[in-house]
């Protein structure tokens, strides 16, 4: 199963994906992730994206594609791959089809998370993590059993520093300026899977099983 997950900051993403991953025994590919790892371990690369990510701004692609196109190649990925933040751009989504097109493969689907800019301002702000696993919570929608200590591994949540309500709204509006175009892209590729992500968690997750089933 070849898909990429689409979706505005705060829509959810990030949970669908753990869920799809697992499911499918495909890797999650998530550029996020890799700029941030990156930031922690003080690379010429997450210095760079930093810059960008602090502003609420996308790094620029020439940062993210050689990376991806990389990933792409490894072992893990013959079965299929889960797509999570790239491409954002018309050119990222191109220069991704053609880098496809060389290694014999397409996309099954790209699955879009949707929901309106104040809920998901009111998501983002809300949202805390993990120290040690990663695991993620929200403090009205999924709450730890114990204010502020994981559920997991008992580790410390925190605050990221673009979960800040300037921020998130600087990064949908980036979203919504810049990576918007690339719903009607994949429309008219006629693989696209438009999911309501003000659901509850478990009923946005049967939607994509569903769809993907049936596809």
């Amino acid at each position: 199963m070849r898909l990429i997950l689409l979706g505005p900051p705060g829509v959810g993403k990030g949970t669908q994906a753990s869920a799809i991953v697992k499911k499918y025994d495909i890797p999650h590919i998530s550029t996020g992730d890799i700029f941030r790892a990156n930031i922690k371990e003080g690379t010429e690369l997450g210095t760079k994206a930093k810059e960008y990510m602090d502003k609420g701004l996308l790094v620029p692609d020439e940062l993210v594609v050689s990376i991806v196109k990389d990933r792409l190649t490894k072992e893990d990925c013959e079965k299929g791959f889960l797509l999570d933040g790239f491409p954002r751009t018309i050119n990222q989504a191109e220069t991704l089809d053609k880098e496809l097109t060389k290694m014999g493969i397409k996309l099954d689907k790209v699955v879009n998370i949707q929901a309106s800019k104040e809920i998901l301002i009111e998501r983002a702000v809300g949202r805390r993590i993990c120290k040690k696993c990663g695991a993620s919570y929200h403090i009205t929608f999924n709450p730890p059993k114990v204010e502020n200590i994981c559920d997991i591994d008992g580790g410390e949540l925190f605050q990221r520093d673009d979960d800040t309500h300037e921020t998130v709204s600087t990064r949908i509006e980036v979203y919504e300026n810049q990576t918007q175009p690339l719903i009607d892209y994949y429309e008219k590729k006629d693989i696209i899977l438009n999911v309501d992500g003000t659901k509850p968690i478990d009923k946005v997750y049967e939607t994509i099983v569903e769809a993907l089933t049936n596809r």
